[in-house]
């Protein structure tokens, strides 16, 4: 226990301790007749200047006046405070001096008022003297502010009775909203430049010249200082003052980056310039990072921008290490549902943090999909000008988040833990008519079978049927043609739309020459000039394609031709030999088994020729070389002899 000895007649206080004991003794002064013990520390004092300026200790005098001993004891519990602010309460009641600052006025405040330390035991006493200091020195100035109401978390029940946390957040709010060179209290970059009354200051000289802002942070790092409840009240009454949301969530972003260190890592260097506190001695306080989340996510509005879904997904992210509460997830899932077509690949790229094998967190992907495909639009955007809105009216966020799935699938698909099932949830979580082409969803198992080459064709035949094959390009139905990872089915199918879409572009390329070889148009007004020109220049690109694609076209029937040829002409050799050569011991039998090829005899009397409905060049290719065919059958014939 600690002892605290003052003395009335002593003009300085004088206290002395010795060093093995929890005592302190005034050097000279009146035996004491009254003990006042806060929280185990003992004040011997006199009652007649604490009675007379003390409510609380004068009603505890009056009522022990039945057991009162020669020492009365009074003992203090949950004084605001404790041991600190009774001394100054008793320095104030034996007439010493008392210092005032924005740090300490708060707790003095509420230690008055548990004192009772009212006009009614002495005019000017503590309660009205603190009170009038709070009202016209601290409330009008930024900084002072600030400290008061940070101070106000020690006693933050006395302070919501006394109406003091209330005061101190409309006073902030108010400057806010103002221009802050008004309030004596400088801009973080200006630092200790700045004279008391808020004039820029030049080697120690006043220069009259105010500081102008143009930015609309510089009251982000202020009240980052404050306990997250403090901070979670300040945000909102900023926002029933109408204060601009993008300014809001500026300053949650500042907030939760300062609190929650590995949030910056998925931020891409989104933290603006550092400031440093010069004359505002503020140190950040110890909160749990999970209480911070938790309490940010329920700050967050419903907006959207794209500078804002980076920053819910790293807070998801977050969410996820720290282990939040499945409600606090679930939040920031559906936010992030809400603006899916402002996402970005990277930060849909989360990791798993389980105990899985795998190595992303697919399922998470996947709620936030569904989030988007059944929540309604609630969420407004950020005004055009700020916030990194990178959006434009007429982009259908549909398709875009459709080319961000697919892009996800792509980048996902090497990992060997990935089920097939897993894929095609993904790829279904979105209707068909958000794919205007499929060949982001088909590079995707094109990469996830060769990363599986263990799948079975049953099993890549299931995940190619996602696929509609009419909505591939040109170039993706040529690759998966040649593709050997594609079961031998799912390219047959392949093959047969990629002839459609070539008879489409043939139709289309002759209805270009058509249209470009009839009668001109009538005559437009010079100002579509520029108009016609351009559509002229496409008209001219597309013929040349068009004339391309129709040599190919050619080349194509050409190949077809020869292949129907070739397969007429082994068909009718086949009859042949099966008419003339009945018996296993054939020398024609003998030569097929060996792999020679099979033509008549010159006895047979039949030409070696194979007739066609329509030539081709394979045919005249056959008919230019008889004696060769007729060298070749006598040569076979003489080795079976």
């Amino acid at each position: 226990m600690i002892n605290y000895r003052l003395s009335p007649t002593s003009k300085t206080p004088l206290f002395s301790r010795p060093a093995k004991e929890q005592k302190r003794f005034c050097k000279a002064g009146l035996p004491s007749d009254i003990t006042v013990v806060v929280d185990g520390v003992s004040f011997h004092l006199h009652k007649f200047p604490l009675i007379s300026k003390c409510g609380k200790i004068s009603h505890m005098y009056e009522e022990s006046k039945s057991t009162r001993k020669s020492i009365f004891t009074a003992v203090l519990e949950e004084l605001p405070g404790g041991p600190d602010m009774f001394l100054i309460a008793a320095k104030f009641c034996y007439g010493m001096r008392v210092e005032l600052t924005p740090r300490n006025v708060v707790i003095v405040y509420c230690a008055a008022d548990y004192l009772e330390m009212t006009d009614e035991y002495g005019e000017g006493n503590l309660l009205s003297k603190s009170e009038s200091f709070f009202h016209k020195n601290v409330l009008h100035n930024w900084k002072d502010s600030i400290l008061a109401l940070q101070s106000c978390e020690t006693v933050i029940e006395r302070a919501e009775k006394l109406h003091i946390v209330n005061k101190c957040v409309n006073a902030i709010s108010v400057m806010v909203c103002t221009d802050p060179s008004l309030f004596g209290w400088p801009m973080m970059m200006y630092g200790s430049l700045q004279s008391p009354g808020g004039s820029i200051l030049w080697n120690g000289i006043n220069t009259g010249a105010r500081i102008r802002s143009s930015e609309s942070n510089w009251w982000f790092e202020d009240i980052s200082y404050l306990s997250v409840s403090l901070f979670e009240r300040l945000i909102k009454t900023m926002e029933t003052r109408g204060i601009r949301p993008e300014n809001l969530v500026g300053a949650i972003m500042h907030y939760t980056r300062k609190y929650l260190p590995g949030l910056g890592r998925w931020q891409g260097g989104q933290h603006g310039i550092p400031r440093t506190v010069t004359s505002f001695s503020l140190t950040p306080i110890a909160l749990d990072q999970r209480v911070v989340l938790e309490s940010i996510e329920k700050l967050l509005p419903l907006k959207k921008g794209k500078s804002f879904c980076r920053f819910l997904l790293g807070l998801l992210r977050v969410a996820l290490i720290l282990g939040v509460s499945q409600t606090c997830k679930d939040a920031l899932e559906r936010r992030i549902g809400m603006q899916l077509e402002l996402a970005t690949l990277d930060g849909l790229l989360i990791p798993t943090y389980s105990d899985t094998d795998a190595l992303y967190d697919t399922d998470c992907v996947e709620r936030i999909i569904h989030h988007f495909m059944s929540s309604e639009s609630r969420a407004t955007p950020f005004s055009p000008s700020s916030f990194d809105m990178e959006t434009s009216p007429s982009s259908r966020p549909l398709q875009k988040v459709a080319k961000l799935v697919d892009s996800y699938i792509a980048e996902v698909a090497s990992d060997v833990t990935l089920k097939p099932g897993m894929i095609r949830s993904l790829a279904e979580a979105l209707p068909e008519s958000s794919r205007t082409l499929y060949d982001g969803l088909y590079r995707s198992l094109d990469i996830y079978f060769k990363a599986h080459p263990w799948l079975s064709d049953k099993e890549k035949e299931d995940l190619c049927s996602i696929i509609d094959f009419q909505k591939l390009s040109i170039d993706a139905c040529s690759h998966a043609s040649q593709n050997e990872r594609l079961p031998l089915r799912v390219v047959l199918q392949v093959l047969f739309f990629e002839q459609m879409h070539l008879r489409t572009a043939l139709a289309g390329c002759l209805h270009g020459l058509e249209t470009q070889s009839g009668p001109a148009g009538p005559a437009t007004v010079p100002g579509d000039m520029a108009g016609q020109i351009i559509q002229r220049d496409g008209w001219v690109t597309m013929v040349r394609e068009n004339r391309v694609l129709k040599v190919d076209m050619e080349k194509m029937r050409s190949r077809v031709g020869e292949l129907e040829e070739e397969f007429s002409k082994i068909k009718q050799e086949m009859k042949k030999v099966s008419k003339s050569h009945s018996s296993l011991s054939s020398p024609r039998v003998v030569g097929r088994r060996i792999g020679c090829s099979l033509l008549s005899r010159p006895s047979d009397a039949k030409p070696d020729t194979v007739e066609s409905t329509r030539p081709s060049p394979r045919s005249s290719v056959e008919q230019a070389r008889p004696s060769t065919l007729h060298f070749r059958h006598k040569k076979i014939s003489l080795q079976s002899n």
